[in-house]
C-alpha cells in the first residue's frame, strides 16, 4: 500500500481547519495539524491540540511563537508607524508569515509535500499564507479547500460547516446564532461575519469582546502608564524590563481594563472587495501612541515625513502578504537607520477608550526650548526668518506676475 502523502495543516481549532482536517482525509492526505501558538488569549490550547487528534490528524503539535511574533514581526510594524487604510494595526496580517514560516518548517522536518489553510477565496488571507509560504518555498504545494468547487459544493456556507460538526461532535465556537469568525493572537482579536456583514449595523454592541472592556464600563479615574523605547522597540512598561511579549501582554492588561484600542472598519482588501471587519488591539494601540510621541521628539521633520510617505506602502504589503521580499528587506534596512535616536521614555494617560501623550523623555531629543520658547530672548533670531521667507516666497512672487489669480 502506498504512503499517503503528508500535509502540514494550519490549524487554528476553529471551525474552518476543524472541517478541513477530515475533508484532508477524505481527500487521501495524511494531516499532519500545526497549532502556532502567538499568544491567543481566550483558547484552550490541550483541548485543541487533543480535538485533532480526535478529528482523525496524524499528529497535532503547537510551536510557541509569541516572543517571535512580538519582536521580529509586530515591533517592525510598530516603528514604521503602519498601519493600513490609516486605521487598522494589521494583528492578523503580520501574523500570517509567521504561521506560513512555521508550517514550511514543519513540513521539511516531517517530510511533507502540501501546506494547506482555511483561507477562503475571498479573503486576505489566503494571498498572505500563499506569498510568503512560496517565497519561503517555492516548490510547496499549496492546498487552498475554499477554492475548490468539490469543496464548495459540500460546504457552500458557513452554516453547513456549523452542521458539520454538530454531526461529528466537533466542538466549535460558532453556532447558528452566533457564526461570527474570530482570528485571535497577542497582538489583538478580529470579528467579522455573521451580523457583522451589514455595515448599517453597529457591530460593537453584538460582539463578545475578549480582551476589552466596553469604554463606558472602564474606570472613571485615568490611569498612566510608562513605556522604555530602545531604538525605537519597546523594552519596558513602568520601568521594568520585559521581554517583546511581556510588553504586550502587560500593555494589552491595562488597555483592555480602560477599554482602549476597539474600531469597526471597512476595509478594503487585496482581492478587490470591501469587507467590514471589527477589531481589539490595546497593547499596540497604547505602543502605537506612545512610539509616535518620541519620534515626536527625536526625528528631524524631513527624516519623519519621508518615513510617514512610505509607511502608508509598508502597511499595504504586510496586509497584502508581500513580508519575505527584497523590497521589504531593504525598507527595513532603512528602518533600523531611521530608528536609531529613537530612545527613550514615553507616559500616556489612558481614559475610557482613549489613549494621550502626557510626558515624553530622551536623551536623543531635538526640542531646544531656547529656540522654541515664546518668550523673549532665546537663541532663534527671529529676523533670519525674514531673508527666509523672501527666497522660499520667490517662486510664488514671479509666478504671480504671470498668473494673475481671481479672489
Amino acid at each position: 500500500m502506498a504512503a499517503k502523502e503528508k500535509v502540514v495543516l494550519a490549524y487554528s481549532g476553529g471551525l474552518d481547519t476543524s472541517v478541513i482536517i477530515g475533508w484532508l482525509q477524505d481527500e487521501g492526505y495524511e494531516v499532519h495539524c500545526l497549532y502556532v501558538d502567538l499568544g491567543q488569549p481566550c483558547e484552550d490550547r490541550p483541548a485543541i491540540l487533543q480535538k485533532a487528534l480526535n478529528v482523525g490528524a496524524a499528529s497535532s503539535i503547537a510551536v510557541d511563537c509569541t516572543e517571535e511574533l512580538c519582536r521580529d514581526f509586530a515591533f517592525p510594524v510598530l516603528q514604521w508607524q503602519a498601519k493600513y487604510e490609516n486605521i487598522y494595526l494589521l494583528g492578523t496580517s503580520i501574523a500570517r508569515p509567521l504561521i506560513a514560516k512555521k508550517c514550511v518548517q514543519r513540513a521539511r522536518e516531517i517530510g511533507a509535500t502540501g501546506f494547506a489553510h482555511g483561507a477562503t477565496g475571498k479573503g486576505n488571507d489566503q494571498c498572505r499564507f500563499q506569498l510568503a509560504a512560496e517565497a519561503l518555498d517555492p516548490n510547496v504545494k499549496i492546498i487552498a479547500p475554499w477554492r475548490l468547487e468539490r469543496y464548495r459544493k459540500l460546504f457552500p456556507g458557513r452554516q453547513e460547516m456549523i452542521a458539520y460538526c454538530a454531526a461529528k461532535n466537533i466542538p466549535v465556537k460558532a453556532s447558528s446564532t452566533k457564526p461570527y469568525s474570530s482570528d485571535e493572537n497577542c497582538l489583538h482579536i478580529s470579528y467579522e461575519a455573521g451580523k457583522l456583514e451589514d455595515p448599517a449595523v453597529d457591530g460593537i454592541p453584538i460582539i463578545d469582546f475578549g480582551m476589552t472592556v466596553s469604554p463606558q464600563s472602564a474606570p472613571d479615574k485615568e490611569e498612566f502608564v510608562k513605556i522604555g523605547f530602545e531604538s525605537g522597540v519597546p523594552v519596558s512598561v513602568d520601568g521594568k524590563k520585559l521581554s517583546a511579549f511581556g510588553i504586550v501582554d502587560a500593555l494589552n492588561k491595562v488597555g483592555g481594563r480602560n477599554g482602549v484600542g476597539r474600531i469597526d472598519i471597512v476595509e478594503n482588501r487585496f482581492v478587490g472587495m470591501k469587507s467590514r471587519g471589527v477589531y481589539e488591539a490595546p497593547g499596540m494601540t497604547i505602543l502605537y501612541a506612545a512610539h509616535q510621541g518620541l519620534e515626536q521628539l527625536t526625528l528631524d521633520r524631513d527624516l519623519t515625513h519621508l518615513r510617514d510617505r512610505i509607511s502608508p506602502e509598508v502597511a499595504e504589503m504586510v496586509y497584502y502578504g508581500f513580508w519575505y521580499c527584497a523590497k521589504m528587506d531593504a525598507l527595513m534596512a532603512f528602518l533600523k537607520e531611521t530608528e536609531k535616536p529613537v530612545t527613550g521614555e514615553v507616559t500616556v494617560g489612558l481614559y475610557k477608550g482613549n489613549v494621550r501623550v502626557t510626558s515624553r523623555v530622551s536623551p536623543y531629543s531635538l526640542y531646544d526650548d531656547a529656540i522654541a520658547s515664546m518668550e523673549a530672548g532665546g537663541s532663534y533670531n527671529q529676523t533670519d526668518a525674514e531673508g527666509f521667507l523672501r527666497i522660499m516666497g520667490l517662486p510664488g512672487r514671479v509666478q504671480g506676475v504671470n498668473r494673475k489669480r481671481e479672489f
